[in-house]
């Protein structure tokens, strides 16, 4: 496995990530407008991811390949790692943002949870889907099991500490997208700059 991490200006990175599983190119701009050019290989991840960077407004460019003739897993993950890999690398050392975010968000019967703190300490944890999601297979590929898997690798590689809370939802779809747009929204309040903040927010100094 080899993986490269670059900074490419303020508050922006590039990671490359090659394994014999997969080959993923992530690149994220943390004051962006949500603009996004993503192809993973697996079409609805690719509609979160979508709903990931339009909402939290992190411009979001994707290229993965992955042995998708097995299954979706590998690459899934492995551009999520990507993904968390680039967030902490374009946050520097965490100056002058806010830190903390949490949005409720509905998507139809569906209704999500997220509260985010980008504390240095990856902790995860998420609650309320239906036993049933495991299970399911939406758009062909994408198993119901990978959202909780993804936002986890995310949390874990981006430094975040993320409470996710499906509060209601019936559809598979609408279960797993209301979680990523929750995700986002959170995303974007806790990576954006908070102007009244002139270090980093901690007691400690650092994060």
């Amino acid at each position: 496995m080899t993986t490269t991490i670059e900074t490419a200006g303020p508050r922006r990175a590039r990671v490359e990530r090659k394994t014999s599983e997969s080959h993923v190119v992530v690149e994220v701009d943390l004051d962006g407008t949500g603009a996004h050019d993503i192809a993973t290989g697996v079409g609805f991840y690719d509609h979160m991811l979508t709903a990931l960077s339009r909402h939290s407004l992190i411009d979001l460019t994707v290229r993965s390949e992955g042995d998708l003739h097995i299954d979706a897993h590998h690459t899934v993950e492995d551009t999520a790692i990507c993904i968390g890999e680039a967030i902490k690398a374009a946050l520097g050392d965490k100056a002058g943002i806010r830190r903390y975010g949490d949005a409720l968000v509905p998507l139809d019967e569906a209704l999500a949870q997220a509260v985010v703190d980008v504390s240095g300490r990856p902790y995860f944890v998420h609650t309320g889907e239906p036993e049933s999601q495991v299970t399911v297979v939406i758009g062909g590929q994408y198993s119901g099991s990978l959202t909780q898997h993804v936002l986890e690798s995310l949390a874990h590689h981006a430094g975040l500490t993320m409470h996710v809370r499906l509060v209601a939802g019936r559809d598979p779809h609408h279960i797993a997208e209301a979680q990523y747009k929750a995700v986002a929204r959170a995303l974007r309040q806790a990576v954006e700059r908070d102007p009244r903040e002139t270090g980093v927010p901690s007691t400690k100094g650092a994060l």
